[in-house]
């Protein structure tokens, strides 16, 4: 496991020694443009805030990202709500991320003041955002750093709710990404949906069926999550063939024999250590989340398999030949009409729930 992929630990320990940050930390303040538009929020880009350069070059991906995932920082809930404090708070994330972990540069791709400023974090992230097609690998979820973009916002959030003022520019950030890049209020999740961890504080993990209603109010669309089976040993069936193809797909050697066996239990259990995840055998919401991959036209393997013979099991006789054709569109978008779902003909995270329900 590289740095770059290790998991994110509770990051109050980047705050030892305050947030003293040297002479080289007095920037001018930042102005944002009175001329964005109305529900794009003002990001202060990776200059304004004084960052660090990366000690190695930025990957930019060709492909956008299928989800947001929200955070907090687990830092201090503090009363100065100041630009400066927010541009200080980036610096200290930046400093913590290349030099006690040894990370090129800022985990996150943005972050969320205590104030309500928002920052880029990662170089090229805001860049990527404005152009809508790419995404900047980021170091803030083990399993997820190249599909996905994170969002840091400033504080702990296990007993009290972030401020009123960082809520609603939280909001307004995840429309503006959802915007951007063509998703879906239902692709924002939280980081212990895919890692163990306390992340983003039981609060703010609780008002994220709120946070996705917000943003479905302003773009469109159903913010229903998608909800996943609780599979384990002594199971059996199509859910679990399904589940063995995906375990397949990701390098597990067992057969697919729709029986949860001692050999299954392995292979998720191994797959959750890779993930970070809790390593406990069983296939829950963790687990589906990392192993669910969206298959569409003109792929092939594993995923697509399991698609397939969900398709059959829902009275949708598909072929599962692994190979993502004209006849599996036409399946997936028949089962999304049934089931109420926007019949695009691609088997994300909620389609792919739904065949499992």
């Amino acid at each position: 496991m590289t740095p770059e992929t290790a998991p994110n630990p509770r990051r109050r320990a980047f705050l030892t020694g305050g947030l003293a940050l040297g002479a080289a930390a007095v920037l001018p303040l930042w102005a944002p443009s009175r001329a964005h538009a109305a529900g794009v929020p003002a990001i202060a880009d990776t200059t304004a805030w004084g960052a660090r350069p990366a000690s190695s070059p930025v990957r930019v991906l060709p492909t956008p990202p299928q989800k947001i995932i929200v955070h907090h920082t687990a830092t201090a809930n503090v009363t100065d709500y100041s630009q400066s404090q927010a541009f200080q708070l980036a610096r200290s994330m930046q400093n913590w991320a290349m030099d006690d972990r040894q990370w090129s540069d800022t985990g996150q791709h943005f972050t969320v003041s205590r104030g309500a400023y928002v920052m880029e974090g990662r170089h090229s992230s805001l860049a990527a955002l404005q152009g809508g097609t790419q995404t900047v690998e980021s170091a803030h979820c083990v399993g997820q750093n190249t599909v996905a973009i994170g969002i840091e916002n400033e504080g702990t959030y296990t007993t009290v709710d972030p401020r009123s003022e960082q809520y609603a520019t939280l909001v307004e950030l995840c429309a503006h990404i959802c915007r951007q890049y063509g998703l879906r209020a239902y692709q924002i999740y939280g980081h212990r949906d895919f890692n163990a961890t306390q992340c983003p504080g039981d609060r703010l993990y609780a008002m994220l069926p709120q946070l996705r209603q917000a943003v479905a109010a302003r773009i469109g669309g159903d913010p229903t999550a998608p909800v996943w089976p609780l599979l384990h040993n002594g199971d059996a069936g199509d859910r679990v063939r399904a589940l063995q193809h995906l375990l397949v797909r990701r390098g597990a050697t067992i057969t697919v024999d729709g029986s949860f066996g001692p050999g299954t239990e392995k292979a998720v259990r191994d797959f959750q250590t890779l993930m970070t995840a809790t390593s406990d055998g069983y296939a829950g919401n963790q687990t589906w989340h990392q192993l669910v991959v969206p298959v569409r036209q003109g792929d092939s393997g594993e995923a697509v398999k399991a698609v397939q013979l969900l398709l059959t099991a829902k009275g949708i006789p598909t072929d599962p030949d692994g190979a993502f054709g004209p006849g599996t569109q036409a399946s997936v978008t028949s089962f999304q009409n049934g089931a109420g779902l926007p019949a695009d003909g691609l088997a994300d995270a909620r389609t792919f729930s739904r065949l499992l329900a």
